[in-house]
């Protein structure tokens, strides 16, 4: 299953994304439902379609609802239907969303946004497969595989009272939660290549300068594959062949050890670029750059201020510039990742 086509959409090595993506093979052909869990922009609708299209119904409509949109006078019917005459402005019965994804999946994404007085009706819904139209008097039958996503803690909103236990419990019959891009380092270089090759129609080829490449591994992506994505077409779009480090556009409020990523004097030429064609696990110049694969997030940014220590003669106020931060912030950095005592660091003056 791992080597399908669907489960090839996600992009990754990294052994926790695969993990995953195993589990989701295996809830996939059944029709139990599943809670898809992650941070903002760790592709939770995408797998969402990956159980669709590897469920018993495949050709089936695959139905997506953010629930956060929901306007809340509105939001039983649009979930469930209404009959004609049901409140003012129904001129005609109009099937809800259940009714449009039967035979298929309906994925309430951001389900922790649901109406409270909407969830004792959603999980009837999900106990008995029959749905009540607004102003209805009678129950369909609706066929249809059922899979939430969110990004808040419904757990901890269980105990807040701002979720019913019942409802989390019904969903969550099989729970997956993706990881964040930080957690999985060792595709970075991997999906910013998958991008470039999407890109590539449109914009044209591309490759990764080197220092540009070490500026998206010290990134720590809080806005995960979304900010990534946009990062990189971003630069594509502001390149017209090989992509430098300037024109990696980072936005620093995510992380102040990142800003603009300069080729510093002492760096001499820029350095080959980086053939991401292969293996995002390969050394990005001559081994200067450790290969990343299994790497944690601190480990693959500990290579990557060593890197810039080492080609900047070890003078942290050098290395601090290349990478676009300030040499405080620099120094706490490589504190806090063990490259130096901090008596050193203190003492020194470059």
């Amino acid at each position: 299953m791992l080597t399908s086509p669907t489960l090839g959409a996600i992009v990754g090595e990294d052994p926790a994304l695969r993990l995953v993506l195993a589990r989701a093979a295996r809830v996939a052909p059944t029709r139990i439902p599943v809670l898809v869990t992650g941070e903002s922009g760790t592709g939770k609708e995408l797998l969402a379609r990956v159980l669709h299209e590897l469920g018993p119904q495949p050709k089936g409509p695959f139905v997506a609802v953010n629930c956060g949109t929901l306007a809340r006078e509105l939001a039983e019917s649009q979930l469930f239907g209404h009959e004609r005459g049901a409140f003012t402005g129904a001129g005609s019965r109009r099937p809800g969303w259940f009714e449009e994804a039967a035979g298929g999946t309906l994925v309430l994404d951001e389900i922790g946004e649901l109406p409270m007085d909407l969830q004792p009706k959603l999980l009837r819904a999900l106990e008995t497969g029959q749905i009540r139209r607004v102003g209805g008097s009678g129950e369909t039958a609706v066929e249809v595989r059922v899979v939430a996503t969110t990004l808040r803690d419904l757990r901890r909103d269980t105990r807040r009272g701002s979720f019913r236990l019942d409802l989390f419990h019904r969903l969550a019959g099989f729970e997956l939660r993706l990881p964040a891009l930080r957690d999985r380092p060792g595709d970075v270089l991997r999906l910013a290549q998958h991008f470039l090759d999407d890109f590539k129609s449109e914009i044209g080829p591309r490759v990764l300068a080197t220092e540009a490449a070490a500026k998206l591994l010290a990134h720590d992506w809080p806005g995960n594959l979304r900010e990534l994505r946009h990062v990189i077409r971003r630069a594509a779009l502001l390149t017209s062949a090989v992509i430098d480090a300037p024109s990696v556009e980072i936005d620093p409020s995510g992380d102040c050890a990142v800003g603009m990523l300069r080729a510093a004097d002492s760096c001499g030429p820029m350095a080959a670029a980086v053939d991401l064609a292969g293996s995002a696990a390969a050394p990005l110049v001559d081994n200067d750059l450790l290969p990343l694969r299994n790497k944690s997030f601190e480990q693959i940014q500990t290579d990557v201020f060593a890197w810039a220590l080492r080609r900047n003669g070890n003078s942290r106020r050098r290395a601090a510039a290349a990478l676009g931060i300030s040499r405080s912030t620099f120094c706490d950095r490589v504190r806090r990742l063990g490259l130096a005592p901090e008596a050193a660091l203190a003492g020194q003056s470059t």
